[in-house]
């Protein structure tokens, strides 16, 4: 795993990003050729790809789904290809936390409170799909920039006040365009 924190080309510190499990599909299994400029923002430094042990699993865990039916060595690749250019944070859940959320927790979803320090903390609101909090605690753990996803159940938290003032929830698209739009200002400069 590499801790790249600046951006190769400029002073600026590195863009901070978190990639759900089916953006790393398209990107490293699939190399869908319309994000390669976001793999490519990775693997130079540009960005400082953000992950937790759990969402590793869980892309390896994908990579061996009978659906992709892809062969060991590709599989070994892709996550190889990833893993090099990752940075680990680890987000801390409390049991107080849990606790003094019980009261707001929705109907079957346990409440999740992630720590930037030991000494704050910050509620997150809790995805519809359980096992996509993962990604918001990982963004939170890393302090991301951004959390780059197709995931319906993560877009709709993008519109929250609380998440917003945090990191932004994007689209592989959203991405893209705000690549592009930024690469756009860095070449009138």
């Amino acid at each position: 795993m590499t801790q790249q924190t600046a951006n190769s080309s400029s002073t600026q510190p590195a863009l901070r990003v978190v990639l759900d499990t089916n953006v790393l599909v398209s990107l490293y299994v699939f190399a869908d050729s319309r994000f390669a400029p976001l793999r490519a923002q990775i693997e130079t430094g540009v960005w400082l790809a953000l992950t937790s042990e759990d969402c590793l699993a869980e892309f390896k865990r994908v990579l061996n789904y009978p659906l992709f039916a892809l062969p060991q060595e590709k599989q070994t690749a892709a996550y190889a290809a990833y893993y090099a250019h990752i940075h680990c944070v680890m987000p801390a859940t409390t049991e107080a936390a849990r606790l003094a959320l019980a009261t707001q927790q929705a109907p079957g979803f346990a409440p999740r409170v992630s720590q930037v320090t030991r000494t704050s903390q910050t509620v997150l609101p809790l995805c519809k799909d359980r096992d996509d909090q993962k990604f918001l605690e990982a963004a939170l753990a890393g302090a991301a920039d951004w959390l780059i996803t197709g995931d319906k159940a993560l877009l709709i938290l993008a519109k929250r006040a609380r998440l917003r003032s945090l990191f932004r929830i994007l689209t592989p698209e959203d991405a893209l365009t705000a690549l592009n739009a930024n690469n756009s200002l860095n070449q009138l400069a």
